[in-house]
């Protein structure tokens, strides 16, 4: 219910901030910078006199759309690759795996830099960066849980039955593997969203004045002491978000899992 209640607040965050937004998220305010959280600026303003509360509104959007597509990218790619080479097994899935495993040999920043450093410094080529990054390891675990499902009775008998690779492929395999991929891809989107962050922290993702959370880090760290709210706020929200997309995802793996569901 924690993690729920904090996706559902960035959520909430996210689809009303035009409405709950009191003032511009990149209009620029003379002789308001750097002013304390008040009635009228709820969380201050930053080096640009801009409303601090809007920013991080709107910033939340980008935050939960970095998430959806990153994840959307290595999920739905990670999935073909893992099902083919698990249903498919000989040459393809010596082939596939071992591409897999020469790509896990890298770290997923690593990886996304050589990315955004071909691609160009963008909020865009950052989510591809990061969803690219993630494919192998959940093409990795797709094919675990294929081979899991392939070895049991049901998978067995109905290749027995005679039934054509699209039933089994669509019908017995994909169903089966989904609750672990959407757990997976759950808690997935929280590193997602966190090296997004960490690009846009490095000037490699977001570029100003848009209201990404790792951006605005990264351009407050020279008033820490003149204004510590600016580095503070977003570093919590993004603290807030990673921790309640694991424990979301934590609550779904319980769920899905039908051992724990039938103790």
């Amino acid at each position: 219910m924690i993690g729920l209640t904090l996706v559902g607040v960035l959520v909430l965050s996210a689809a009303f901030a035009d409405v709950l937004a009191p003032h511009s998220p990149i209009k620029m305010g003379v002789g308001k910078r750097f002013l304390p959280p008040s009635l009228a600026y709820p969380l201050g303003t930053d080096e640009f006199g801009r409303d601090l509360f809007s920013r991080m509104l709107h910033g939340s959007r980008l935050t939960l759309m970095i998430g959806a597509i990153a994840v959307g990218i290595s999920m739905t790619a990670g999935l073909l690759v893992g099902l083919v080479a698990a249903y498919r097994g000989g040459w393809t899935e010596r082939v596939l795996m071992r591409l897999t495993d020469v790509l896990l040999s890298f770290t997923e920043t690593l990886i996304a830099l050589a990315c955004v450093a071909v691609l160009g410094p963008s909020l865009t080529n950052a989510m591809i960066a990061v969803g690219l990054a993630g494919i192998p390891f959940y093409a990795r675990t797709c094919h675990s849980a294929v081979l899991v499902e392939r070895s049991k009775p049901y998978f067995e008998a109905s290749v027995a039955a005679g039934a054509g690779h699209v039933r089994l492929v669509f019908l017995h395999l994909l169903p089966n593997v989904l609750p672990t991929m959407i757990v997976v891809a759950t808690l997935g989107i929280s590193g997602a969203i966190l090296a997004a962050a960490g690009l846009s922290f490095l000037g490699l993702g977001a570029q100003p004045p848009q209201p990404e959370w790792g951006a605005m880090l990264s351009g407050a760290r020279d008033y820490m002491n003149r204004a510590p709210w600016l580095m503070a706020i977003p570093g919590i929200a993004i603290a807030l978000t990673v921790l309640g997309f694991n424990l979301l995802g934590d609550a779904l793996r319980s769920a899905l899992d039908p051992r724990e569901t039938g103790s």
